[in-house]
């Protein structure tokens, strides 16, 4: 676990200093560890000169550890141990021993206890054993904290975050929620814009509807109209009998156009009428039909270039365009993810009856620090996939190597080639390729959702070619759909 001065992660009192409880009856005894903990620790230090001044000074502090002897005269260290165990059971206790209470030591580990020292013991040694404590302390503390923190928001809104950047996005979703204005959803791939208008949707009046969602880049073009307006019997050659199209099946609800971008320019002017009239003309039928949706579209691709290069129709962008919401990525919402991470972990051990897997704070601290591509999304499928693949009920640093070298999604290292320079020619070509490999379909596809034909037309290669140098590498197109 990082230490208090660590910034990555989540901090229980901002710049405090974390705090240590000496008790002893040995005025000697507690000047030295006083002194050695404050200099080797950077903590701070409060002495109890026996167990029941211990059991006062927990009225006013509330300290990380706690260093006690076992024998002290008028409370001795096993009482006070349950006291403090019924007190918080976050607090790391160490107990001192003497000579002939080592079986009080080892009863004093059965009732909770952290660690034991032996007097005499090597100054060296309390350090490491505080140092870990901290660690214990700061990791029980900063889980609890964010444990409150998720039950706090509850699971109505799908958002898991508190960050600036994710807050001003839902206040501006909240804002328009009531309206009938059209809102444009943009962000990166995996930064939850599907969430953002189910969050748009269920704050709104036609909440009561179910909301329709259509995956514009998975309909060929020769099919959206049909899919979108509905058609006729007979209206084409295969219409053997009348289709209601996804406007009418969203009439008094809300129309989620996924990855607008992706729409061909001859169906734009199409759609452009649609939201002007607010009417739809179905395959066949010479009428048209007035329709009462709330459209909504999202986008990971920057539209105002493809309207430079006439992918993308000016007016229908303006139209799409009344209000637009920005998905941050990750990056602008680093804090968030020891509690992203906390709430994928709480998810899939229960979901995965894997309730007792241990994840070590070395473990979680790479999660934390690791830079994600692919932000939310890839983030939950690597949390998934190390609960599912973890061994011997413990995540362990090795797991999250494993998986880089897999070419998790997310996981992988940004470092460069410098090491690999004293190996032999082939061997370090062989690593360089692989490297690119992975890191190149891995923006391929969080690009383009995991859809492997949309990805091979765009980096110019057959499906087949694609679909090969994925399995050579152990790419899964799965992982990063939604």
């Amino acid at each position: 676990m990082p230490n208090s001065t660590d910034t990555s992660f989540p901090q229980q009192n901002g710049d405090d200093r974390q705090l240590v409880m000496v008790v002893d009856d040995e005025i000697d005894m507690l000047a030295m560890l006083e002194q050695v903990i404050k200099k080797k620790c950077g903590c701070d230090v409060i002495t109890a000169i026996s167990g029941r001044d211990a059991l006062a000074k927990l009225e006013e502090h509330s300290p990380d550890i706690i260093v006690s002897d076992i024998k002290m005269p008028d409370l001795d260290g096993l009482v006070l141990l349950k006291k403090i165990r019924e007190r918080d059971t976050s607090i790391s206790v160490v107990m001192m021993t003497g000579y002939g209470t080592i079986d009080m030591a080892v009863q004093a580990l059965k009732d909770g206890a952290f660690d034991f020292l032996q007097k005499p013991f090597d100054k060296d040694h309390i350090v490491n054993v505080v140092r870990n404590c901290l660690e214990r302390t700061n990791l029980l503390r900063t889980n609890a904290r964010l444990k409150a923190r998720l039950d706090g928001m509850g699971a109505s809104s799908g958002f898991i975050g508190q960050s600036p950047a994710l807050k001003r996005a839902q206040e501006l979703l909240g804002q328009v929620a009531n309206t009938d204005a059209t809102v444009l959803i943009r962000g990166e791939s995996g930064t939850g814009k599907e969430i953002a208008a189910r969050f748009l949707h269920g704050m709104s009046n036609r909440k009561q509807q179910r909301m329709i969602t259509v995956n514009c880049p998975a309909l060929p073009e020769n099919v959206l109209e049909s899919e979108l307006f509905g058609y006729s019997r007979g209206a084409f050659t295969g219409a053997n009998q009348e289709k209601k199209g996804l406007f009418l099946e969203a009439q008094g609800s809300t129309i989620l156009l996924d990855e607008i971008g992706d729409i061909p320019v001859s169906f734009q002017t199409k759609l452009l009428r649609v939201l002007q009239e607010k009417e739809i003309q179905p395959l066949g039928q010479n009428k048209t039909i007035k329709v009462d949706v709330r459209v909504v579209a999202s986008t990971n691709q920057d539209l105002e270039a493809k309207i430079k290069s006439g992918e993308f129709r000016e007016d229908l962008f303006y139209r799409l365009n009344v209000v637009t919401v920005e998905m941050p990525n990750l990056v602008e919402m680093k804090e968030d993810i020891p509690l992203l991470v906390h709430h994928f972990l709480s998810r899939y051990t229960k979901e995965y009856e894997r309730k007792d897997l241990e994840v070590p704070s070395d473990v979680l601290r790479r999660l934390y620090k690791r830079h994600w591509q692919g932000n939310v999304r890839q983030l939950e499928n690597s949390i998934k996939r190390i609960v599912l693949l973890a061994t011997q009920g413990r995540v362990t640093v090795d797991d999250l190597e494993a998986l880089e070298e897999q070419g998790e999604p997310g996981l992988q290292s940004s470092a460069g080639f410098d090491e690999l320079y004293t190996h032999p020619y082939n061997d370090a070509k062989a690593e360089v390729l692989k490297r690119f490999s992975v890191g190149y379909l891995q923006s391929l596809l969080a690009s383009h959702r995991g859809n492997v034909t949309n990805a091979a037309a765009a980096c110019g290669l057959e499906r087949q070619a694609l679909q090969r140098i994925m399995r050579r590498y152990g790419v899964v197109s799965a992982d990063f759909k939604v």
